[in-house]
């Protein structure tokens, strides 16, 4: 089942997530970009972004906040956006895919990040439409993955404000899966640390931890594995939108897809050897608290043996008039005890 956003937990079974109304204003920002100028303006209003597709140059519009379906609405029809489209960014637990429109791509993808106070795998929903000129992002939060390829555009550094919009859109989803490398990195300093933690000292809560890393990765690998498919389809792809010279960069980055799947599946598999592990060592522990109790019940067998002999009520029994039999009876008894601890020492049992 899919997880509610920002928090990793699982939804009512057979709800769907849409974006809620009423919510915050959304906040657009306008990136228009040619070989030789950038210009970039946040917050700016509907009608200015809707006016940079008749100018030159590529436009980058960048929406946070899916709330307001009136100025999403006004923004896709501007730009021809089937209505379909809007249905899909509006309902928040779409499979990552691609969509070939004619005249525009359309891509939902999953953009994860790691909440540095409790650990946990955040979830966001991005739309990007492709089309020629322009690219669209649509995002559910303030807040992204794409300060880079900003940054890129700002500078001027690279090849990208000399390539098409199909170069940014190839830059925005490259900077998804670099986040997901980032992601991988932090789990793998969990695991090891995990890993410290049940060899020294395993505890239920270690059982706990280790069972929400192999929920998170489960939860990756649910996100990640449409992802190949949807880069796989972009590089056998014969869209005019997207140009030769991408063919390279589309190959390089369905290889990172691939080599973050298998970095999951390798953390998913280290995982299920320290439950077992854990296990091991849990069953080891009961072993020698097993072991400590039947050393203890074997040394009181023959002691309770002597006390039953010498409680039972018969009339002639020599011992029991002697003067030293009390004092005789416990050197015996501490005697076959001191044997019996030696021997079991003898053995190695304890």
């Amino acid at each position: 089942m899919p997880r509610d956003r920002k928090t990793g937990s699982r939804p009512m079974r057979g709800r769907t997530r849409v974006a809620r109304a009423g919510g915050e204003s959304p906040r657009l920002t306008l990136i228009t970009y040619d070989s030789s100028g950038f210009t970039e303006k946040t917050g700016c209003g509907l009608e200015e972004c809707l006016q940079s597709r008749e100018g030159p140059g590529i436009a980058w519009i960048n929406m946070d906040g899916l709330s307001d379906a009136g100025t999403l609405e006004s923004l896709l029809d501007r730009f021809g956006i089937h209505p379909l489209v809007m249905e899909d960014v509006t309902s928040l637990e779409q499979r990552p895919k691609l969509e070939d429109y004619g005249n525009y791509l359309f891509a939902v993808l999953k953009m994860l990040t790691l909440d540095e106070k409790t650990g946990r795998l955040l979830s966001e929903q991005v739309s990007i439409i492709l089309g020629d000129r322009f690219v669209l992002s649509l995002q559910e939060d303030v807040g992204d993955l794409f300060d880079p390829v900003r940054e890129r555009l700002r500078t001027g550094k690279g090849k990208l404000r000399k390539m098409g919009s199909d170069a940014l859109a190839y830059s925005l989803v490259d900077a998804v899966v670099d986040g997901y490398f980032s992601i991988l990195e932090k789990l793998g300093d969990q695991v090891d640390a995990l890993e410290e933690e049940l060899v020294a000292s395993p505890s239920r809560e270690t059982l706990r931890t280790l069972h929400e890393l192999k929920r998170e990765l489960v939860f990756l690998r649910h996100s990640i594995w449409p992802l190949r498919e949807l880069i796989g389809n972009l590089e056998r792809g014969e869209s005019p939108l997207l140009g030769e010279q991408l063919a390279p960069y589309l190959r390089d980055l369905y290889d990172h897809t691939v080599q973050v799947l298998e970095t999951v599946e390798s953390l998913r598999e280290t995982l299920s050897g320290m439950l077992d592990i854990y296990l091991s060592s849990i069953s080891n522990r009961m072993n020698e608290i097993m072991k400590v109790l039947t050393i203890i019940s074997t040394l009181f067998i023959p002691l309770t043996f002597i006390a039953g002999v010498y409680g039972m009520n018969f009339r002639f029994m020599p011992e029991l008039e002697w003067r030293w039999g009390y004092a005789a009876i416990w050197g015996v008894m501490v005697a076959v005890s001191a044997a019996m601890l030696r021997y079991f020492h003898r053995k190695g049992w304890f």
